[in-house]
């Protein structure tokens, strides 16, 4: 999935517990290898998620202003788009970052098919992506850090 480094920034600085989605996978812990966006490109970091939460995005909206005031007057117009009745938060348990991969080698990587993520992959359905994700972290980490839950 992409993320945009303002957000990532605030992961490593613990005032960004959660991710907050339309659609997400139910019922599991998952790993998020994140995408960077423009300027940055780059695929560098592995986020470790637990289950995520599905609500209301009137009850979603509530956990982001829990994490930070005010982030909930963003969250529910995004969730509530189009009249979706449910959305996701997504605890953020550890940010592990790496060198990781420009756009311009994930391309090569990837035979030329590389597009920057709009939504998220179910790597262990796509070996090519496998093949990346699992070279991305063979690489020794650069900096890590756990995200406490809210309170």
């Amino acid at each position: 999935m992409s993320l945009n480094v303002q957000w990532y920034e605030l992961m490593w600085r613990g005032e960004k517990t959660h991710e907050f989605r339309r659609r997400y996978l139910t019922g599991t812990p998952t790993q998020w290898f994140v995408y960077l966006t423009a300027p940055t490109s780059t695929l560098c970091a592995v986020i470790d998620l637990d289950a995520a939460i599905e609500d209301t995005p009137e009850r979603i909206a509530q956990i982001a202003d829990q994490m930070r005031p005010g982030n909930g007057d963003t969250v529910l117009p995004y969730l509530a788009r189009d009249g979706k009745e449910v959305g996701y938060a997504l605890p953020i348990r550890r940010v592990r970052e790496f060198t990781g991969f420009s756009a311009d080698e994930l391309d090569q990587m990837l035979d030329g098919s590389f597009a920057a993520p709009q939504g998220y992959t179910l790597v262990d359905r796509h070996p090519a992506w496998q093949a990346v994700c699992d070279k991305l972290v063979s690489a020794p980490v650069v900096r890590e850090t756990t995200i406490d839950p809210l309170p």
